[in-house]
């Protein structure tokens, strides 16, 4: 068996449809469109959300209020017992060790460090934001907590 002679097994590759090919095709005069009418255009449709002239959902409904989703800052959330079990004491923690050691995802998203579970090694973290329990369990252990 060479290479050249591989092929997709039968029934794997469906052939294209080919509308507008003749009556024996099933598929030809009208191209599966029907007759006349808007569809049957070429380029012919209505846009998305269109009701034909009614009033479309998107007008009906009310739009009231204020929504705090776009200018929310998405933080990358990082706890003080994961510093505990990735890094050697007297260790700098800035962003860019939390991504090699794979804490963080993104370099470019702020990164949070909260309070969960315990810490008894002196570090000195550097990142965007603390919660009041982590800075207290990080200069507690005799580590920095550095706001950049």
């Amino acid at each position: 068996m060479r290479i050249q002679d591989l092929r997709p097994a039968d029934g794997a590759r469906k052939a294209k449809k080919r509308v507008g090919q003749g009556i024996g095709s099933g598929l030809g005069k009208t191209s599966g469109k029907g007759t006349k009418g808007q569809k049957s255009r070429a380029g012919g449709g209505v846009r998305p959300g269109f009701e034909g002239g009614q009033m479309p959902l998107y007008r009906r409904t009310p739009k009231r209020g204020f929504s705090n989703f776009r200018f929310a800052k998405n933080y990358q959330i990082v706890n003080v017992e994961s510093l505990e079990a990735r890094f050697e004491a007297g260790m700098e923690i800035t962003v860019n060790e939390l991504y090699r050691s794979g804490l963080v995802k993104k370099l470019t998203d702020p990164v949070k460090v909260l309070g969960e579970g315990e810490i008894t090694k002196n570090l000195d973290v550097k990142v965007d934001a603390f919660s009041k329990q982590a800075i207290e369990k990080i200069k507690a252990a005799g580590g920095k907590a550095e706001v950049i």
